[in-house]
């Protein structure tokens, strides 16, 4: 049986099961997205109905006024496609950073032709899955023709200086129910493959394990291999990852303004609660960030701390 993650972060340090400073506002627009992928923890598709509305994007943007320093990190879903996406981008220029997280595909979607430019003027960084530099594999996990599309939006994010003056990283994320290797290694392999076939670019490669979650973890349990998956975590526990795990630093916001630790956590439904044992939203973000309160974990973090460990900026240790 797998010791609790908590229990096991206890062991390595009490420090790292409590939250440390704020340094990023993750915004979860809403679970629409115009792809339907196999290892989506928030079980994102053309036909989500979770769409994070107007009003609670202001009051994000009023209140990312008055945190001077903070990165925005912007996913979903396919964050794009919210309605409000450009609202809320122009509502949050002069923020120190703002990352958005794109499929790729969406670029080339009709009535989204507009997007890499609007990148651009906006001084977004871009991060963007590529789960693997190789066609097949690509598009075997996220459909036929996504490789080729996803090629098709980095040269042109390429053209308008992405990957030398503006920000541009991959994101590679296993098949299947194994942990990723090296990510130096990783960005090496990608680095040459899409530079040789392609002529392309990009800054950096993230390494992201799956979490045994949403649609990944009903992959995992109809294929019998859900508790060899967790072992497998467990097993590969990397105490020189738990300081960094990105809970510490990191607070989410989903389509409701409700607060979560994490972006899992928010798929699971496991909010921040405030001493009361009330849910605490978006207007309650200074007591959720509190230096010294205690992260809401489960079992699913095993993926964050197993071998290089994991985390939305790749791994945590070299």
């Amino acid at each position: 049986m797998v010791e609790t993650f908590k229990d096991r972060l206890k062991r390595v340090s009490r420090r790292y099961i409590r939250f440390d400073t704020l340094q990023t506002l993750q915004l979860n627009l809403g679970t629409l997205c115009n792809m339907r992928c196999e290892h989506c923890h928030v079980g994102a598709s053309p036909a989500g109905q979770k769409v994070m509305g107007r009003p609670i994007i202001d009051q994000i943007a009023e209140i990312v006024k008055r945190i001077p320093g903070i990165a925005l990190d912007i996913t979903g879903g396919c964050p794009e496609m919210n309605p409000h996406f450009r609202h809320l981008i122009e509502k949050t220029e002069g923020s120190a950073r703002r990352i958005v997280r794109s499929n790729l595909t969406i670029l080339s979607e009709p009535g989204y032709e507009w997007l890499p430019d609007f990148f651009r003027e906006q001084r977004l960084a871009v991060t963007a899955s590529l789960p693997c530099y190789l066609e097949e594999n690509v598009d075997r996990q996220r459909g036929k023709g996504t490789h080729a599309r996803s090629i098709a939006a980095l040269r042109r994010l390429n053209q308008l200086g992405y990957g030398t003056e503006l920000e541009l990283n991959l994101v590679y994320n296993p098949g299947s129910d194994f942990i990723p290797g090296s990510q130096q290694l990783l960005e090496d392999a990608y680095r040459k493959e899409l530079a040789d076939k392609y002529g392309l670019r990009f800054n950096h490669l993230f390494t992201l394990t799956n979490a045994p979650i949403g649609r990944f973890r009903a992959f995992l349990e109809g294929n019998g291999s859900y508790e060899r998956y967790m072992n497998l975590l467990s097993s590969r526990f990397n105490p020189d990852a738990a300081e960094n795990i990105m809970c510490r630093t990191l607070i989410s916001v989903d389509w409701e303004g409700v607060l979560y630790n994490c972006d899992f956590n928010q798929a699971i439904g496991l909010p921040i609660t405030g001493s009361g044992g009330e849910i605490l939203t978006i207007g309650e973000l200074e007591a959720a960030a509190r230096s010294g309160k205690e992260l809401f974990l489960s079992d699913h973090c095993y993926c964050c701390t197993a071998g290089e460990g994991s985390s939305c900026t790749g791994a945590l240790v070299a």
